[in-house]
């Protein structure tokens, strides 16, 4: 169940606020509408029910906010219309991914995916789906979890008339088994077809809460839809009759051979025409619209000749200006149910569904009974199928190897780079190295999929601030970066030795501290580029952190430690010995030496300076973020 409360939208300047006090109910076993034109708040109220735009006003899903609830993403499934992910990313892929950050086994993708219908399409790249597969890859997304509770965002828009059926009826297969569901639109005839509550918001204010019957009774009005080809002179008849019997009968002349008959019945409008000889060639009741003038592209839909009823189960054409039919079978609203008692047990409170409605609706993924337990590890598998599930990362390896051998090639024509430069490629104009820049652009895409697709934030919120989330990414970033340095060396080395031979591919004897420093740069870069994009939510400013401090905080650091820093830290090792009078074992104090020595280096003091600042922020955001 949904309970929203007062509801509202941070005031506009010189405009009233987009949402102003909105509450109402979504009960489970139904479908609810938010009906609305554009610019009546739908979407803004669905951003504040989910906590994804700052506001006034609470939700309660089940009794519960959502800031509240241990694991969000299996109480609600939701679809806000974006493209659902990395447009380079596979359609399996993607749901896999999903999986492990849900702590699902793999093959609940491939479940979804049969439900959905995108089996054939599960190689394909998510930029390659036409706007019906990507609305269903969305729904996939959105039941992935087994969630209790569906929230849609006008999840119909732009489908043809069969897959808007097909989607339709997913909803009410998944409230007919005890879930709820509320989904936004703008088509008050699509809002009859499926809904059994219908919100109506206008100018960000909710105006009525009504049942289907009772929406259908006051929004639409029933009418009569004629085909002939003298509609023309069925209309003069009919009118004549009319005023005759002093009845009120309104005929709207729809176009070519169609009319729309208000006030009377088929039968009526039927006997007519056979007695006056007229041929039809269609005539049904429909439910027509009272809302709105149409548009002019709406006008001319309606202005097409609509087909006749197809029979139950059969898709009809595609007419945006077509009525809507009669809710029939298990489109009828139906009674309000109770919600299950055992919650926990059963996520949606599953009822068993009738024989006739389990063989009219469309199947569900299978339930969820057994919920994994908690995993440490859950984390890092979500952000290792995030990571190489795109091209993006080999991309930016091969470039960082390729120009960092071109570099060093160039450096060993010069002369005059000493030796440990030489093999890093890192010639002195330069402010970084080309593998500490590629190491800083990979940690600065880490929480880019998150940030530009909303559909990814398994938790709550547009970024999932979870500790356990960022040391998963520190983890994979940090690994990511001592991979393309110890590759980026390799190469640089075998580069060198064909083309110079063994005289510039010696090892510096003082490789430790060397190396130490060196791979500490890089680690450092890659987490400066993840906690930055971490707290300015930009990619760009994840990279834009890891430039600034070579740039900007190295230079004071060196004014900061002019002098002997490097003779500071020898004979770090053993004063801290004689202070803790302890024995360093395996001969440890040469591996604090290298380590003191980096961190005494300026790049590293700027480095561990500006890693503490960003973690600082990043901590400080997410306290924010959890205290409501």
């Amino acid at each position: 169940m949904i309970q929203a409360i007062g509801l509202t939208s941070p005031p506009r300047k010189e405009l009233p606020p987009a949402v102003d006090d909105v509450s109402f109910e979504a009960h489970p076993g139904h479908v609810t509408a938010l009906l609305g034109m554009p610019g009546a708040g739908r979407t803004t109220v669905l951003r504040l029910m989910l906590e994804l735009q700052k506001g006034r006003g609470i939700t309660y899903f089940r009794g519960r906010p959502l800031h509240r609830v241990a694991h969000p993403d299996r109480e609600v499934g939701v679809l806000l219309g974006e493209v659902p992910g990395h447009p380079a990313r596979t359609v399996r892929g993607h749901l896999r991914m999903l999986c492990a950050a849900a702590g699902l086994p793999a093959r609940r993708a491939d479940e979804v995916l049969e439900v959905v219908g995108l089996v054939s399409l599960r190689e394909a790249r998510l930029s390659t789906l036409s706007r019906g597969m990507d609305r269903r890859l969305g729904l996939a997304c959105a039941l992935l979890t087994d969630p209790h509770t569906l929230v849609l965002d006008e999840p119909v828009h732009g489908l043809s008339v069969r897959e808007a059926r097909w989607l339709h009826g997913i909803l009410r297969a998944h409230a007919t088994q005890g879930g709820t569901v509320l989904f936004t639109t703008g088509d008050p005839k699509e809002a009859a077809r499926i809904a059994d509550r219908v919100l109506t918001l206008e100018q960000g204010r909710l105006v009525a809460d009504q049942d289907v019957a009772d929406f259908s009774r006051t929004r639409l009005r029933p009418r009569v839809a004629v085909r002939t080809p003298h509609a023309a002179r069925l209309g003069a008849v009919l009118t004549k009759e009319a005023r005759t019997a002093r009845r009120s009968v309104e005929i709207v002349r729809e176009g070519g051979n169609r009319l729309s008959v208000y006030g009377s019945t088929c039968a009526e409008v039927g006997e007519t025409a056979f007695r006056h000889g007229i041929l039809v060639h269609q005539l049904a009741d429909e439910i027509g619209d009272m809302g709105p003038p149409a548009t002019p592209a709406t006008a001319a839909a309606a202005a097409t000749p609509a087909p006749s009823r197809p029979a139950e189960g059969e898709p009809g054409e595609d007419g945006a200006g077509d009525f809507a039919e009669k809710p029939q079978g298990p489109q009828e609203p139906q009674k309000p149910q109770e919600p299950a008692d055992d919650d926990e047990a059963a996520p949606r409170g599953r009822r068993q569904p009738r024989a006739a409605e389990a063989g009219a609706l469309p199947p569900l993924p299978p339930s969820i009974t057994v919920r994994p337990a908690s995993n440490p590890l859950r984390p890092v598998l979500y952000e290792l199928r995030r990571a190489t599930g795109v091209a993006t990362g080999y991309v930016t390896a091969a470039v960082v190897i390729v120009v960092s051998a071109v570099m060093a090639v160039v450096l060993a024509r010069t002369g005059h780079t000493p030796q440990p430069r030489l093999l890093a490629a890192w010639p002195r104009e330069l402010p970084l190295p080309p593998a500490a820049v590629g190491a800083g652009l990979l940690g600065a895409i880490a929480f880019g999929d998150e940030f530009r697709y909303p559909a990814l934030a398994v938790d709550r919120g547009p970024v999932p601030r979870r500790l356990g989330l960022l040391a998963a990414k520190l983890l994979v970033s940090a690994a990511a970066g001592l991979l393309l340095a110890l590759l980026t060396v390799g190469c640089d080395l075998e580069v060198l030795y064909l083309l110079h031979g063994p005289e510039l591919t010696s090892v510096p004897g003082d490789w430790l501290p060397l190396g130490a420093s060196w791979l500490g740069l890089v680690v450092g870069c890659a987490w400066a580029g993840v906690l930055a994009a971490g707290v300015f939510r930009s990619t760009s400013a994840g990279l834009a952190a890891v430039v600034a401090v070579p740039l900007l905080v190295v230079p004071l650091m060196r004014k900061a430690l002019e002098g002997p820093t490097v003779r500071q830290a020898v004979g770090f090792p053993m004063r801290l010995r004689e202070l803790l009078l302890t024995q360093w074992p395996f001969g440890g104090e040469r591996y604090v030496e290298a380590a003191a020595q980096a961190i005494a280096q300026p790049e590293g003091g700027a480095l561990l300076l500006s890693l503490t600042a960003l973690l600082g922020a990043y901590l400080l955001t997410t306290a924010r973020g959890r205290v409501r």
